[in-house]
C-alpha cells in the first residue's frame, strides 16, 4: 500500500526515478545497516577486538534475504528504532560463531547515520550523473542556438532582444555551480558516524579511533573529527543542496512553461503521442514534464525546513528532531531524482522554433531596441532628454500601431542626431545584444571543464 505519490506504482514514475526510489526502499535500507554491520565486525576483527571467525560469519549473514522484515517491523513498533531487531535477526542469521559479536561497541544511531550516509553517496552518484546530463546539453544547446535572436523578458513583457543560446547559458550557469557544490560538499558530507552511546566510544577503551577510522576505511568514507551524531549540519547540508538544486530545475521549468504558451509558441517539450495530452480537447500539449518538476521542487523546498530545524537536537541524543530526518531525506532525493530526470530530457528534446522567436522580436514593431535608439541618442543630447525622446516616440507608436522606427524618422528632434539609416540599424535586434555571446563562451566552457573533471579533481 502507497500513501505517498513518491512510492505509488501508478505516480511515482512521474515524481522520482527508479533508481532512487530503490536505493531508499526498507529492502536497501535494511542492506544498508548490514552492510555497516558487516564492515564493523570486519575492522574489528582487523585490530583483533572480535575474532576472525565470528566477522566472517557476520559477514555472510549480512543479507537482507536473511531477515525477517516482519519480525523486524513490530519489534521496531515496540523499541522506536529497527536497529535492535535487525541485531536479533543478524544474530540469529550468524550462528554461534558470529551471534556474540554483532553489534560491538556500536549504537544504534551509529549504525543507521552510516547506513544513510551510504544511501547518500550512492544517491548522490545518481544525481550527478543526471546533472551532468543536463549540464551536457545545454551546452550543446547554448552553442548550437547562439544566434537566434529572441525577446528577453521582464515582467513577462518584451525588455530588450536576447538570443535562445544565451538563455540556454542563463539555465547553465547555476547547475554547473552545483556541479561544483556537489563534488565539494561531497567531502564534507559522506563520513561514518560512529560514536557509541554518547560519541565517547567508551566501549572500546583505547580502540574506538582506530576502529572508527577501520571501519570508515571498510566503508569508503571519510572519518569525522568527532562523532556527529547530535551534529547533524551534513545531513542538513545535503538537504540544502537538494533545495538548491530543485530551485534552479525550477527556475528552467518555469521559463519552457512560459515558452510552451500558446500566445508564445517559441519553445516545446518533446513530443510522443498521447504525452501531456486532455481527457477532453484532442489538440492539447501540456507541459508535463515542466508541472512535475515544479512540484517536484515545491515538495522539496518544503522539506528543507524540517530538515534544518532537526539540527536542534538536545544533548547527545534527539527527542524527536533526529527522528524527523528519516521521511523528510529519502523524499527529497527521491523527487530530485525525479526533477532533474524530467529536466535531462525535456533539454535533450525540446523543440525549439527560431523563426517564431524572430517573429515574436518584430510584434512590438522595433520597441524591443528602444533602449538602443535611447543611447545613441543621449551620447548627443544627454541622457534624460534621449529618454524622454524615445518614451515619447514609443508612447505614440504604441497607440497608433506603427513602426517605432517610423516615429522616430518623422521626429526633428532625433533626426537632427540620427538619420533614417542609423535609426534603421539600431532597431535591429542582433546588433544590441551586448554580453550575449561572451557570457555563453565563459558559461559553456566552464561546463565543458566540469564534464572533462572528475569529483576528485574538481574538489581539489
Amino acid at each position: 500500500m502507497s500513501v505517498s505519490p513518491v512510492d505509488s506504482e501508478v505516480f511515482g514514475d512521474l515524481f522520482g526515478t527508479s533508481e532512487m526510489r530503490a536505493l531508499f526502499a526498507d529492502r536497501q535500507r535494511f542492506q544498508a545497516m548490514l552492510d555497516v554491520e558487516a564492515a564493523l565486525a570486519r575492522a574489528e576483527a582487523r585490530l583483533g577486538v572480535v575474532p576472525a571467525a565470528a566477522a566472517e560469519a557476520i559477514t555472510r549473514a549480512a543479507r537482507v534475504e536473511t531477515l525477517d522484515l516482519a519480525a523486524i517491523g513490530a519489534r521496531t513498533c515496540l523499541v522506536g528504532y529497527p536497529v535492535v531487531g535487525l541485531v536479533k535477526e543478524l544474530e540469529r542469521a550468524a550462528g554461534p560463531d558470529g551471534a556474540g559479536y554483532v553489534h560491538w561497541g556500536a549504537t544504534t544511531q551509529d549504525i543507521m547515520d552510516t547506513a544513510l550516509m551510504l544511501q547518500i553517496r550512492r544517491g548522490f552518484d545518481l544525481l550527478e550523473a543526471d546533472l551532468l546530463r543536463l549540464v551536457r546539453e545545454l551546452a550543446s544547446r547554448a552553442e548550437r542556438h547562439r544566434d537566434d535572436v529572441m525577446a528577453g523578458r521582464t515582467h513577462l513583457q518584451h525588455a530588450l532582444p536576447i538570443t535562445f543560446g544565451y538563455k540556454c547559458a542563463i539555465w547553465l550557469a547555476p547547475l554547473a555551480d552545483h556541479v561544483e557544490r556537489l563534488r565539494l560538499l561531497r567531502r564534507r558530507v559522506e563520513v561514518v558516524q560512529f560514536g557509541g552511546a554518547v560519541g565517547t566510544l567508551a566501549s572500546l577503551g583505547d580502540r574506538g579511533r582506530a576502529v572508527a577510522e577501520a571501519l570508515a576505511a571498510e566503508l569508503g568514507l571519510g572519518v569525522p573529527d568527532a562523532p556527529w551524531h547530535s551534529a547533524r549540519e551534513r545531513i542538513a547540508e545535503a538537504a540544502a543542496f537538494l533545495g538548491l538544486l530543485t530551485g534552479s530545475l525550477a527556475k528552467f521549468a518555469t521559463d519552457v512553461v512560459l515558452l510552451m504558451q500558446t500566445e508564445v509558441a517559441e519553445v516545446a517539450e518533446p513530443y510522443r503521442e498521447g504525452r501531456g495530452g486532455s481527457s477532453t480537447m484532442p489538440q492539447k500539449r501540456n507541459p508535463i514534464a515542466s508541472e512535475y518538476i515544479l512540484a517536484a521542487a515545491r515538495g522539496v523546498a518544503a522539506l528543507v525546513p524540517l530538515v534544518l530545524n532537526a539540527m536542534a537536537g538536545d544533548h547527545e541524543r534527539s527527542t524527536g528532531p533526529w527522528q524527523s530526518e528519516f521521511f523528510a531525506l529519502p523524499q527529497m532525493f527521491v523527487l530530485a531524482s525525479g526533477a532533474l530526470s524530467h529536466a535531462a530530457a525535456v533539454a535533450e528534446g525540446m523543440t525549439v522554433d527560431s523563426e517564431r522567436m524572430r517573429r515574436n522580436v518584430g510584434a512590438t514593431q522595433g520597441m524591443i531596441s528602444a533602449e538602443a535608439v535611447m543611447m545613441a541618442l543621449a551620447e548627443k543630447t544627454g541622457r534624460g532628454k534621449a529618454h524622454r525622446l524615445v518614451e515619447r516616440a514609443s508612447a505614440q507608436a504604441l497607440a497608433q500601431s506603427r513602426p517605432l522606427g517610423e516615429i522616430l524618422a518623422a521626429d526633428p528632434e532625433i533626426t537632427t542626431h540620427l538619420d533614417a539609416a542609423a535609426i534603421e540599424n539600431l532597431l535591429a535586434p542582433e546588433t544590441y545584444l551586448g554580453e550575449a555571446q561572451a557570457v555563453i563562451d565563459r558559461v559553456v566552457a566552464r561546463a565543458r571543464a566540469l564534464l572533462g573533471a572528475t569529483s576528485l579533481e574538481a574538489a581539489e
